[in-house]
């Protein structure tokens, strides 16, 4: 948990641990794959996948457009990272959707 919590506080110092541990329990198992532990800006699929599981069923999301421009704000924030974990990744779209409370 602590790992993660580091690797969000990289972007954002006040990062609130408990809505961090609130994003490990939802992604859960995929955790455990490498590959699913991480998001690749340069998939289509994979963002497509964000938008719908992230910003539309968990977040409540209605207009893809603007949960695509929020996904892209976050690929660009990150983009000095080469393997984005998909726990900061996730908090930082929430972030930027103003969801944090939410979770």
């Amino acid at each position: 948990m602590s790992d993660y919590l580091s690797d969000v506080q990289r972007y954002d110092a006040g990062a609130d641990a408990s809505v961090v541990e609130k994003i490990v329990k939802h992604l859960g198992i995929a955790l455990r794959s490498k590959d699913a532990s991480l998001v690749s800006c340069s998939d289509k699929s994979e963002l497509d996948r964000v938008r719908e599981k992230w910003c539309v069923k968990k977040l409540g999301a209605t207009d893809d457009a603007a949960a695509d421009a929020v996904i892209g704000k976050v690929c660009e924030t990150m983009q000095g990272d080469r393997q984005k974990q998909r726990v900061t990744f996730y908090y930082l779209v929430a972030k930027e959707m103003g969801q944090l409370g939410n979770l």
